[in-house]
């Protein structure tokens, strides 16, 4: 499927029903929000790669106090993908890595809210439940990766399946998940995992990378401790790397500014297209949903899927 270059110009027009959430993705009687979804697929045929003898026992577990209760999820044995379908696409595609300081997963506030956001606007949603390094698995700091690079490559041979075009499928990661999806667009061709199929053949790169609150260096996440230097992410940008968008609130307790700037110096380094939104206010963790629509910040994803729009109608052009 190929995206029609007026429909990513013009589609932005739509961004007035943003603030609505979408509300097809709805709780259960018991008040969670269902994990996984109906649709959704195995990224593994047997246990996954680097799997210790006993595998972590999974749990999804609701948190916090409304509006901000949400899911999380711990103990990923078997991670998967959830689909989530917009009403009309337009070909577009993009993988949320949701953060939790690689301890649980916001499954909800990063992951299914994405999904929430970015339908209406034509975006096919794939959320990746992804094994958390601190599990017990083996050579743990490779697992992220393992499951990202898999994820990539498994979406793109369905693509048809999906009803999305290929090309276009970008990454969206938060925090922890920010790390991810600098991994995945800086480490795409590591290899990290022996070849399952013929899906495997398939690149891993994003076309595009969404950074929001993110983690860049790997010691932030005990990942560096463990002799995992090139997941410091900024010294591994080059020519090669993505176009890289970048939100980040300047009053951020958990992860300091100095993070997501470094990612931002590095790409300018390496010419390689970025955009960067410091916000003055909007701490850690407000998803795609979270912040007073008073704040600035809160227009994150309306800046994002513009930038998309015009980065892939600039690949198109071009």
């Amino acid at each position: 499927m190929q995206v029609d270059r007026r429909t990513l110009i013009g589609g932005a027009a739509g961004f007035a029903t943003l603030a609505v959430a979408q509300d097809a993705i709805a709780q259960d009687a018991t008040g969670m929000t269902p994990w996984p979804p109906r649709e959704h697929f195995r990224l593994w045929p047997k246990q996954p790669p680097n799997s210790p003898r006993r595998l972590p026992t999974p749990a999804n577990e609701m948190s916090g106090q409304p509006p901000r209760r949400e899911l999380h999820l711990r103990g990923v044995a078997e991670p998967v993908v959830g689909v989530y379908r917009p009403a009309t696409p337009d070909g577009r595609a993009l993988l949320s890595l949701p953060g939790g300081g690689y301890r649980f997963l916001s499954v909800e506030n990063e992951g299914i809210n994405v999904a929430r956001t970015f339908n209406p606007l034509g975006v096919t949603v794939f959320v990746l439940a992804y094994r958390l390094p601190g599990e017990g698995w083996l050579e743990p700091q490779d697992v992220p990766l393992q499951d990202a690079q898999r994820a990539m490559r498994l979406i793109r041979a369905r693509a048809t399946d999906f009803a999305i075009d290929p090309a276009t499928l970008g990454v969206v990661g938060f925090s922890a998940g920010g790390l991810l999806a600098a991994s995945i667009a800086t480490a795409y061709a590591d290899p990290v995992y022996d070849r399952i199929d013929a899906s495997d053949d398939l690149p891993a790169r994003p076309a595009y990378a969404g950074l929001v609150y993110p983690v860049i260096a790997g010691d932030m996440m005990r990942v560096g401790a463990l002799g995992a230097a090139r997941f410091d992410t900024d010294r591994r940008v080059n020519r090669a790397t993505p176009p890289i968008f970048i939100a980040h609130a300047l009053d951020d307790p958990v992860v300091p500014s100095a993070q997501p700037i470094a990612m931002l110096a590095a790409c300018q380094a390496a010419r390689v297209p970025v955009e960067a939104h410091f916000f003055q206010e909007g701490g850690h963790g407000f998803g795609p949903s979270y912040l007073s629509p008073d704040l600035p910040g809160a227009r994150w994803p309306e800046l994002f899927d513009r930038w998309i729009r015009r980065t892939l109608s600039a690949r198109t052009a071009g």
